[in-house]
């Protein structure tokens, strides 16, 4: 037994000490028959698996942005729930960022949708190295997924737009149904779209990448247009076409509209990190909806003091009018959060005579005449007030549901004047009773 436990304890010696690197894919120049290779400028990558084709480019722009900790925590916390320590850890060493942009045969996923070009980048000299695996056939898809097994495992953050729900599912199934390539496990995983559809969906409608570039992003600045680019529908079926036989031009136009994602991608964390990290006094040059989208996606992450800031801004910039007693209200509340009282009545004051918030502005003057500033006749009056609008609103509707609440909120209402005139009964202050029949109204 001691000489075979020796024998195991050499062999043991001679395993390195730590995990060897995974040899990168050698390349070779396409052949006179690979006109797409030429085409793309490619190289033909090799690995245990089989071959497929890099395109491989560097650009200036977008340049390095530094992650700050502030953004890092607002992107990766779910309300006020932070992340671990060891991805904390990954996630503030941008050598460990992956960009990932993908170009399917399909746009609704499912086990028979390929990804047969994986787009690729990460900082690399202050500006952006991209690399770009393609798919000439099925049979390659192997290769292609080991290179990309192999990226992942040096650089372990993926930041994506759409990725938790597109891009890393299908992945995560075409590594599955390889049956031989582990499904690569990631440090962290930074979904762009979730943080661009809070800050800018109000100002912008739609938040589809290519929106962003041109209203958000300024891409002619940073040295790329998409006047002729691609639409992304039309995409699987250039590969059809290919596969088929086909032109291989268009495929050409795919690989440049992918470019375009993954340095529009980068670009956009650089603009969502500035916008994250900004100070408060800091923070004119923003438009006035994308401060309101700001605050709105600070208060959900926790930041009540920056939330109330920047929708304090916004309102005083001077936000669309549609948006402001949608702002006065949330700012009222952010204010009685943070035991601001007073300040909360004089924002609920100015949204009084709104058709929509006017009732729950009522409401809460109401709570604040009666807790906070100790005045009955005050109270009493917005109590009034409220219930004769609930009553006016509940007369005109139809809707059933609507005149369910409208009756839950009347009998509230009713029991706070009730409570109300009791209290002023005690103190001798009440000059007359007030009627509190279904009678009663005002406005």
């Amino acid at each position: 037994m001691a000489a075979a436990a020796d024998k195991f304890a050499r062999l043991a010696a001679l395993k390195p000490a730590r995990p060897m690197p995974a040899r990168p894919a050698a390349i070779r120049m396409p052949g006179e028959e690979d006109a797409l290779g030429r085409l793309l400028g490619a190289g033909v990558a090799t690995n245990h698996f089989g071959e497929h084709l890099a395109i491989r480019n560097w650009f200036s722009t977008p340049e390095f942005a530094n992650p700050s900790s502030m953004t890092l925590e607002l992107l990766s916390r779910t309300r006020d729930v932070s992340v671990s320590r060891k991805m904390r850890a990954a996630l503030e060493d941008p050598e460990k960022w992956l960009f990932l942009d993908t170009e399917t045969t399909g746009l609704a996923g499912g086990t028979g949708t390929y990804a047969f070009l994986i787009g690729l980048a990460w900082w690399d000299a202050g500006g952006l190295q991209a690399e770009q695996l393609f798919m000439r056939d099925f049979a390659e898809e192997h290769s292609l997924l080991q290179e990309l097994s192999q990226r992942l495992a040096e650089r372990p953050v993926l930041v994506t737009f759409n990725g938790k729900s597109f891009d890393w599912p299908l992945l995560e199934n075409r590594f599955t149904m390889t049956r031989s390539i582990a499904v690569p496990k990631l440090a962290a995983h930074l979904d762009l779209l979730h943080p661009a559809r809070a800050l800018w969906k109000l100002r912008l409608g739609s938040v589809r990448l290519v929106e962003l570039e041109r209203q958000v992003l300024d891409a002619p600045r940073l040295g790329w247009q998409r006047d002729n680019d691609v639409s992304s529908a039309l995409i699987p079926q250039f590969y059809f076409d290919y596969l088929r036989g086909g032109p291989v031009e268009p495929l050409a136009a795919v690989v440049r509209h992918n470019q375009m994602d993954l340095r529009g991608l980068a670009a956009l964390f650089g603009k969502i990190n500035t916008l994250l990290s900004e100070q408060d006094d800091t923070a004119t040059e923003i438009e006035s909806l994308d401060l309101f989208g700001l605050s709105r996606f600070l208060q959900r992450r926790g930041e009540s003091d920056r939330a109330h800031s920047a929708c304090a801004q916004a309102l005083e910039i001077g936000l669309p009018a549609e948006f402001r007693p949608k702002a006065r209200r949330e700012l009222a509340q952010m204010a009685k959060r943070r035991g601001e009282h007073a300040r909360a009545a004089e924002i609920w004051l100015e949204v009084v005579t709104d058709a929509h918030d006017g009732i729950q502005a009522c409401e809460q003057l109401a709570i604040y005449y009666e807790r906070y500033a100790k005045d009955g006749c005050r109270a009493m009056e917005f109590a009034q007030l409220a219930l004769a609008r609930l009553r006016r609103q509940h007369s005109v509707s139809r809707d059933p549901h609507l005149a369910a609440r409208c009756a839950r909120l009347e009998q509230k209402f009713l029991h706070r004047l009730a409570r109300l005139q009791h209290q002023m009964e005690i103190a001798g202050g009440l000059a007359k009773p007030l009627a509190l029949s279904r009678s009663s109204g005002g406005s």
